[in-house]
């Protein structure tokens, strides 16, 4: 499978955007796709997750009711609305795959797409 990130931009804190990742190829029903950032000098991490084949959804606990995974199968795009930011959200956003379910864990994601860079300033 291939992905595809967009979306990003420059914004302003409280300001809302909503990236895109695009896929192509075959995403098994058993898959996540999940969003992942890393802002300069540190580790990328885990935002969200959602199962392919039915609507469980994770978040990381810095997100979480600011920011909206979502998916359109028919397009077979995944969408992260990301509302009320902050200046601690300005990183590159990547897309990926976890082929064998649900996980934190970055180095279980099988396929990554190139990352789309939000910055938000103060």
């Amino acid at each position: 499978v291939q992905l595809q990130a967009s979306g990003g931009g420059s914004v302003q804190a409280g300001d809302s955007v909503t990236l895109t990742c695009a896929t192509s190829g075959r995403i098994f029903s058993s898959s996540t796709i999940g969003w992942f950032r890393q802002a300069p000098g540190k580790e990328r991490e885990f935002v969200a997750s959602m199962w392919w084949n039915d609507n469980r959804k994770y978040y990381a606990d810095s997100v979480k009711g600011r920011f909206t995974i979502s998916k359109d199968r028919t397009k077979n795009t995944v969408f992260l609305q990301m509302n009320s930011l902050k200046p601690e959200d300005t990183a590159v956003y990547y897309c990926a795959r976890n082929r064998g379910g649900y996980s934190r864990n970055r180095d279980n994601s099988d396929s990554w797409g190139p990352g789309t860079l939000v910055t938000v300033s103060s």
